[in-house]
């Protein structure tokens, strides 16, 4: 089931040390012993290792194909094991990154097989690629949208999901994407982090999300998500973080790392809205997507 994965004791606040790559298949929470710079301190640190099987697929699109990234949980190659729920994951601007695939695995550690499709994936240039899926948003359909729609079929499908229990998570402009996708028959389910909020919300599913108020562009869009889905009657849960900026759920390595945070979104990883809000979304989801009972 789609929930929070377990730590052993005392590893509430783990930080990952590994590389992504380092992290696929490796399997459970191990020690470390770390040097670390300041004097001959020595400090026990751990290291998670994400147990999801990974692999890089081609979505079918119409007469082309899409690059997608899939990640199954680990007990999905058992013979016997029981279908469970699936999540679309939409990545943010900077596209289907490494860190798009760490999140991805995080889902499939928590129980969700997951599939991340690369909407940059088409013919031209990147920067073509990119204007063309911001306009496909803001009319609300096109090749984007087409994407997402066959991701959700294509995972639908799969024998280790279960085709009812459907979910989509976006970040950034993925954020906005999810809320499109959320309004489609067979998504049970949308979570929407620090995007754009659609002019037209009628018949979306359930929503969980969450905006950091110092993020200067989306910081006041938690609060517009919130009311227009009291208006609407629909089911939420959504937070604004007034210590979080832009990509708080994020983990931005080199440059990025360094100027992300100096622009007026204010972006960054930020540690305790991260972490509530993969908490707040994994018990969404496991409320939403759960099983029929019988």
């Amino acid at each position: 089931m789609c929930g929070r994965s377990s730590r052993p004791e005392g590893a509430t606040a783990t930080p990952v040390l590994a590389s992504p790559h380092e992290q696929v298949r490796a399997g459970g929470v191990i020690a470390l012993l770390l040097v670390v710079p300041t004097g001959w301190t020595v400090r026990l640190g751990v290291v998670a290792f994400s147990m999801a099987i990974e692999e890089t697929i081609r979505l079918p699109l119409g007469d082309a194909t899409m690059l997608a990234s899939l990640a199954l949980p680990d007990h999905a190659s058992v013979e016997g094991s029981v279908a469970g729920p699936g999540v679309i994951v939409v990545h943010e601007l900077l596209g289907l990154t490494d860190d798009i695939r760490r999140i991805t695995r995080r889902f499939a550690d928590s129980g969700c097989a997951a599939l991340a499709p690369n909407l940059f994936d088409g013919v031209g240039p990147k920067p073509i690629c990119i204007a063309r899926t911001i306009r496909a948003y803001h009319h609300g359909g096109g090749r984007a949208l087409a994407a997402l729609e066959a991701a959700r079929s294509m995972l639908s499908l799969r024998p280790e999901v279960d085709g009812s229990r459907i979910g989509v998570a976006g970040f950034c402009m993925g954020g906005g994407f999810a809320l499109l996708l959320g309004r489609q028959s067979g998504v049970n389910a949308a979570a929407a982090f620090y995007g754009d909020v659609p002019d037209n919300l009628e018949g979306v599913c359930p929503v969980v999300g969450g905006y950091g108020r110092k993020d200067r562009f989306f910081g006041n869009k938690g609060d517009q998500l919130a009311r227009r889905l009291d208006a609407l009657g629909v089911t939420h849960d959504v937070v604004t973080y007034p210590e979080a900026g832009h990509s708080f759920m994020s983990q931005y390595e080199g440059l990025t790392a360094i100027l992300a945070p100096l622009s007026p979104l204010h972006a960054g990883h930020e540690e305790t809205a991260a972490e509530d809000s993969w908490e707040r979304m994994l018990d969404f989801f496991a409320e939403h997507l759960s099983a029929p009972a019988e």
